[in-house]
């Protein structure tokens, strides 16, 4: 699993003239991705300690080595921030990461299969696994009452799902 990236974030702009970048951050609080050290930039996944971050108006900036002015920055733009999945701190009983949940095969109660949890969308009352098979399902993550197992060193779980719906 060490080897395993997690997707935190993106650069979303350039900030000022002297090389900042504005950083999307799916984190929670938003500061935490600056804690993570490396990031893992781009499609090549190269390594990078940012030098200085903080928060700027509602969301962040972050100051990276040999990104000295703004056309530097903008060669930035748009890449993803990730970090090895074993840079997370350990989850408590009951709690997944979303990357830890995508891929999962999942089954309902009765063992058919509805495919692989694609991946998650947030949605305000309940995030929401979007499930990929023969078509797409949309299951709400409300564990105990859809989701009733998640076995994460098996690669499976079971909803309580109608596969009709």
């Amino acid at each position: 699993m060490s080897e395993k990236r997690v997707t935190l974030g993106y650069i979303s702009a350039v900030h000022g003239i002297k090389g900042w970048v504005k950083v999307h951050s799916w984190t929670r609080p938003l500061e935490a991705i600056l804690e993570y050290q490396p990031w893992l930039l781009g499609e090549q996944q190269k390594p990078v300690n940012i030098v200085d971050g903080r928060r700027q108006g509602k969301g962040l900036a972050a100051l990276l080595p040999e990104t000295e002015d703004r056309e530097q920055a903008m060669l930035l733009v748009g890449q993803q921030i990730s970090v090895k999945r074993d840079q997370l701190p350990a989850t408590g009983k009951d709690e997944y990461y979303w990357a830890d949940l995508e891929g999962l095969e999942v089954h309902t109660l009765s063992g058919e299969i509805l495919g692989r949890v694609e991946r998650l969308m947030e949605t305000g009352a309940n995030d929401v696994l979007v499930i990929r098979g023969q078509r797409e399902h949309l299951v709400p993550f409300v564990q105990g009452q859809y989701v009733t197992h998640i076995d994460l060193a098996g690669g499976r779980m079971v909803v309580d799902w109608d596969a009709e719906f």
